[in-house]
């Protein structure tokens, strides 16, 4: 099978690398970038004739979208490109993914919810109620998916760290190292996601639907929620990151959301429930604790 990657120079990408390694499938690692010694072929998929043009050219079956518009912050004053990425950009690759019969593996985010209150994991049909630019842009995205008649899986994800990028483990491996005392939030709840489990739960997705063959729609078409198991609050989160990697000289408070000022809300409770995914594709969900393990052991 012929699947085409995009962002495949962030986190997700990189673990979707490591991955292809192990398939017969072909990839094509696609980015905005070419790291030099990384194979990647350029794809501005704002560019619905490029993506079109690519997709046709090499016979590609299935994409992975891994790109997005990701800094929260910075989307309140750049909504307009942050849509164009997070929105119009899924639905040019679900045209493309419509005009030749294939599938669309999506990336969405927690963030699409927030705006209510609750304590209990959210669920695929679960209202989306964002609280800012980027959370909003991704459920429009997620729309503009279904309304394209394209076979599709999105994946909603949470808190995704790895050993590529920049994102919170790394920011916490560096601060606990380097300063006596560290205020954490928490008062927001969620679940770390090590983003190879993610792109290893794509792969079975992928699997799945080759098997499969769809001629008249795929059948396992929708929205799912793929997290690690178990939940903490970004403290919990740190002191463990701490503990794992021997930072035990730092002194790790709690504090309250409110002492790191933003201009977007981001979500209490963001722990996604994951039974659909579970029950659909026979998953496996690792335990956060155990992932970091691995993640750490990697760096």
């Amino acid at each position: 099978m012929k699947i085409l990657v995009t962002g495949a120079n962030g986190q997700l990408g990189n673990e979707m690398r490591i991955l292809a390694r192990e398939t017969n499938d072909t990839y094509i690692f696609t980015d905005v970038t070419t790291p030099e010694g990384v194979e990647t072929t350029l794809l501005d998929i704002t560019d619905l004739e490029a993506v079109r043009r690519l997709v046709k050219e090499q016979g590609v079956q299935c994409i992975v979208n891994c790109a997005a518009y990701t800094n929260v912050d910075k989307a309140e004053t750049d909504e307009a490109f942050c849509r164009t990425l997070n929105a119009k950009a899924p639905q040019n690759l679900a045209i493309a993914m419509k005009e030749v019969n294939g599938l669309l593996v999506h990336v969405s985010t927690d963030y699409v919810f927030g705006g209510d209150p609750y304590n209990t994991p959210c669920r695929e049909d679960q209202q989306g109620t964002p609280t800012g630019i980027y959370g909003q842009t991704k459920l429009e995205g997620e729309e503009f998916i279904r309304q394209s008649g394209c076979d599709h899986v999105i994946l909603r994800t949470a808190w995704l760290y790895s050993e590529f990028g920049k994102n919170f483990v790394k920011t916490m491996l560096n601060l606990t190292a380097t300063k006596p005392q560290l205020n954490v939030v928490f008062d927001q709840a969620g679940t770390p996601t090590y983003a190879y489990d993610l792109a290893a739960a794509i792969v079975t997705i992928l699997r799945d639907y080759e098997a499969e063959q769809p001629s008249a729609g795929y059948s396992k078409t929708g929205i799912y929620h793929y997290s690690n198991e178990g939940v903490c609050s970004w403290y919990d989160f740190t002191k463990v990151i701490a503990a794992l990697s021997g930072h035990t000289s730092c002194d790790i408070r709690p504090c309250h959301s409110n002492e790191f000022p933003s201009p977007v809300k981001r979500p209490a409770y963001s722990v996604l429930d994951k039974t659909k995914i579970k029950e659909t594709f026979g998953l496996h969900i690792p335990y956060w604790m155990e992932s970091l393990k691995v993640c750490l052991s990697r760096l």
